[in-house]
């Protein structure tokens, strides 16, 4: 423990976030950076607990309770505060793959179970992380490192996000021949053109991209399996095949009026805006504008917040985000405990952002979509809601609570149901009760050599546990190719 007194001598200090009236004008990260000398304190906030629950990676009370990749938290926390960086590199590299994603986009579990966090604000985790990787590429420390030897042995990876992504890179360092097929024109997957670029410049995923390429990692995009390339043909031409292709199918708005013009996926939103954004800068027009409309947010998740903080920046009339659930509260309630992630009250970016354009938080909670009205166009003109209550855990309308919102753009959020199953059917893969594919305990689906990870196995969940999923199947694929693994293990460290 580098510091036992850390912990009494410093305060949580977050890296500033750039001003709203600044960032809602660009596209640039809003994310700013401590000095290093200040990032080296919150590193001596770390206890260096007795039992670190920190990297954990539990399931609890129904959601994770620490690092699912179980990250070396305390360790590389002392060396931050030690200045030893390159030493925590590679400590951190040790578990995860891609920490310049994480430490941008992932929600902090591990902030969350932190034994600090008890008595007072827990350790800046994320903020560490982030400075530890950004830093590492500053200094060149983070540079293409190709295996030594190759086993011969030729691996297919369907998918490019973060499991598909963090799968290759594992197969690929144990010397294994990989291609990566992307269906989109830029490789990324969710990473690319799922995460707004405020939040996830796409330079810092195409400077990952082209080191796992100089790794010898092989993409292919704008090839979709099933429809330019079958999934048999896969079969015959590579050794394995790993599908990380996502849960890709969008849950969708069950409302009078759900087919007129003006209503789109948030997906849809959000990839159209990226791509034309890389393509021209938004010159092209060849995205969903939100400029000068009623806009509502159906979805109160983190693409929600993404599809606020994206129409704000189109410049809209006026943006509200729907919530079917009740507001969480300020606190944990005493049926959500420590070490289990808090369910409590937070305030995102996009939300922050409305809240100082508009003047008023945009979200609205216990809200229920019934109606959706059109103009003589039929375009959508607004949406008739009712407030629901949920005494008891059962949803039930409130009388006289009817409510018209005027709205020219309709974003629905509402997650995702599982894998889209133009593959799944190719390959007469097995489907779970949710859509997803069921694998064994080793990421095996029923077809032989074939097998899955991320989303598309799990369901729709976070970056994390993508590249932990991508490095369990990897082990488990390089297994299967080898008989005995040389693949740094899914989870666990040396």
């Amino acid at each position: 423990m580098a510091k036992p007194t850390g912990f009494l001598e410093y305060q949580r200090t977050l890296p500033p976030d750039r001003p709203v009236s600044e960032r809602i004008s660009d596209w640039n990260e809003f994310h700013a950076s401590l000095p290093l000398e200040h990032q080296r304190l919150q590193g001596a906030r770390c206890m260096d607990c007795g039992t670190p629950f920190c990297h954990s990676g539990l399931m609890m009370g129904g959601a994770a309770s620490g690092c699912p990749l179980n990250n070396l938290i305390p360790e590389w926390n002392e060396l931050v505060y030690r200045g030893m960086w390159e030493k925590a590199l590679s400590r951190l590299l040790k578990t995860n793959n891609f920490p310049e994603f994480t430490g941008r986009v992932c929600p902090a579990l591990c902030e969350g179970s932190c034994t600090l966090g008890l008595i007072d604000y827990p350790v800046t985790t994320k903020a560490n992380e982030c400075a530890i990787i950004d830093y590492a590429f500053e200094q060149g420390w983070v540079c293409p490192r190709p295996p030594k030897t190759r086993t011969g042995k030729t691996v297919a990876v369907v998918g490019s996000g973060p499991s598909g992504l963090a799968c290759a890179d594992q197969l690929n360092k144990a010397g294994h021949l990989v291609t990566v097929f992307e269906r989109a024109d830029r490789p990324g997957g969710l990473l690319m053109y799922g995460i707004p670029n405020m939040k996830l410049d796409k330079r810092v995923v195409l400077r990952r991209i082209r080191l796992l390429e100089e790794e010898g990692v092989f993409f292919r995009t704008g090839v979709e399996i099933g429809k330019d390339k079958t999934a048999e043909s896969l079969r015959r031409e590579f050794d394995a095949v790993v599908l990380c292709t996502g849960a890709t199918r969008p849950r969708d708005l069950v409302a009078e009026g759900r087919n007129c013009s003006g209503i789109y996926f948030a997906v849809d939103f959000l990839t159209r805006n990226t791509k034309s954004l890389l393509d021209s800068s938004l010159k092209d027009g060849a995205y969903i504008s939100a400029q000068n409309k009623d806009v509502i947010v159906i979805g109160g998740g983190d693409t929600g917040t993404d599809c606020v903080a994206t129409s704000i920046r189109h410049g809209c009339k006026s943006v509200t985000q729907f919530e079917i659930l009740p507001q969480p509260p300020l606190s944990r309630l005493p049926g959500n405990p420590w070490p289990e992630w808090p369910k409590v009250f937070r305030t995102d970016y996009g939300q922050e952002e409305a809240a100082q354009v508009f003047g008023a938080d945009p979200r609205q909670y216990c809200i229920l979509t019934k109606e959706i009205e059109t103009d003589d166009t039929g375009a959508v003109k607004a949406l008739h809601t009712v407030r629901v209550d949920w005494s008891g855990g059962k949803m039930t309308e409130i009388p006289d609570s009817e409510k018209v919102w005027p709205a020219q753009l309709v974003l629905i959020a509402m997650g995702f149901l599982g894998p889209e199953d133009t593959i799944l059917r190719e390959l007469g893969l097995r489907q779970d009760a949710r859509g997803n594919i069921e694998t064994g305990s080793e990421y095996a689906t029923n077809a032989e050599g074939v097998f899955a990870a991320g989303d598309a196995r799990r369901g729709q969940s976070l970056v994390v546990w993508a590249i932990s999923e991508g490095r369990g199947a990897a082990k488990a694929c390089d297994e299967y190719l080898k008989r005995v693994s040389k693949a740094p293990a899914a989870r666990q460290a040396n």
